[in-house]
């Protein structure tokens, strides 16, 4: 009873603070998403995601040695082809733009951690997430003849040095599909981070625009969650465990912490938080206009994500945030 307890005691200084603190965020939990493009010496920044750029391989491999050199353990890749098709070739052929990248990053940088996004909207010209029935206009992706394309995708990806598979089509059965063809092709110890828990978000908007991957009609939400269900997460997360899944991913981030922390409290696998465009480019628009502190939000969204329950976090403040967990 007061005044016998007094929580304010623990919190008198800075010192004091850091040694009760519970929840420490470090360069470790973060990955850096890269948008690899055609060309040599480009970089584009994206409109909507000041300060993320679409860059060439070899503009990759800079950034690369950047993120490496700040401590952070890994990159995550994600692919704009010079040309779209209904077979999403750029995705799953032997020099699409992201095995030409995942293999240079892994020459000049050998211990940096590639991840190769496996997905197809992309890679498609419709830009849905694997193949629809000819003449469909509502978007309704045909789950098991995708998973042979998505099949092929990790297995070229595997062989093109990328560390790490993360499949993010949200196809059932895609984790083992996907264990199956990295098994057959010699890549046993090849990892799956399958984005299990992914919502049909309206908070990826600006990732369309980094990736060039807007539907040309239809919507995702039949193979994407609804953003109003929780358990069928938890199915979700169940279903590819089984099949094979060594990490999972809840995607988005911010307003999912509650799934973050479901998952995590069913399983012992690493669980991955995608702190997601929308939720950057906030960030981002309200400190441009002198509204919030961004280093201070920035480094507060990114700890809440870990006392949620994520062990890892995908985020594109990631270099910035290793600077100011460095000057602190």
């Amino acid at each position: 009873m007061f005044p016998i307890n007094r929580p304010r005691r623990l919190r008198q200084n800075s010192q004091l603070r850091r040694m009760v603190q519970e929840t420490v965020l470090t360069a470790n939990d973060l990955i850096y998403p890269l948008f690899a493009v055609p060309g040599e010496a480009v970089a584009v920044e994206v409109k909507s995601m000041p300060g993320v750029y679409q860059l060439s391989v070899d503009k990759i491999v800079e950034e690369a040695k950047e993120v490496y050199d700040l401590g952070i353990p890994a990159i995550i890749l994600f692919g704009i082809p010079e040309n779209k098709d209904a077979d999403a070739t750029g995705a799953w052929h032997d020099c699409g733009i992201v095995q030409k990248a995942a293999t240079a990053v892994k020459e000049a940088v050998p211990d940096l951690v590639v991840i190769a996004d496996t997905c197809l909207c992309e890679y498609t010209s419709h830009g849905h997430c694997g193949y629809l029935e000819v003449g469909d206009l509502t978007g309704k992706v045909l789950n098991d003849p995708t998973l042979d394309l998505l099949k092929k995708t990790a297995v070229s990806q595997a062989k093109a040095g990328a560390d790490i598979i993360a499949p993010s089509g949200m196809m059932d059965g895609f984790v083992q599909a996907i264990r199956e063809g990295l098994d057959e092709a010699g890549f046993q110890d090849t990892p799956i981070l399958s984005y299990a828990a992914k919502y049909a978000s309206a908070y990826y908007g600006p990732f369309r625009d980094a990736a060039e991957s807007s539907p040309q009609f239809g919507d995702r939400r039949t193979y994407q969650m609804d953003p109003a269900n929780g358990k069928e997460a938890l199915k979700e997360v169940q279903l590819d465990i089984a099949e094979g899944a060594d990490m999972l991913m809840v995607k988005p981030a911010l307003s999912y912490m509650d799934i973050i922390w479901r998952v995590k409290e069913i399983t012992n696998l690493p669980v991955a938080a995608y702190n997601v465009s929308g939720e950057y480019s906030m960030v981002k628009a309200a400190a441009l206009n002198g509204w919030i502190d961004e280093k201070k939000v920035t480094l507060e969204t990114l700890t809440s994500f870990k006392r949620a329950g994520a062990d890892l976090i995908l985020t594109y403040h990631a270099k910035d945030a290793v600077r100011w967990l460095n000057e602190s």
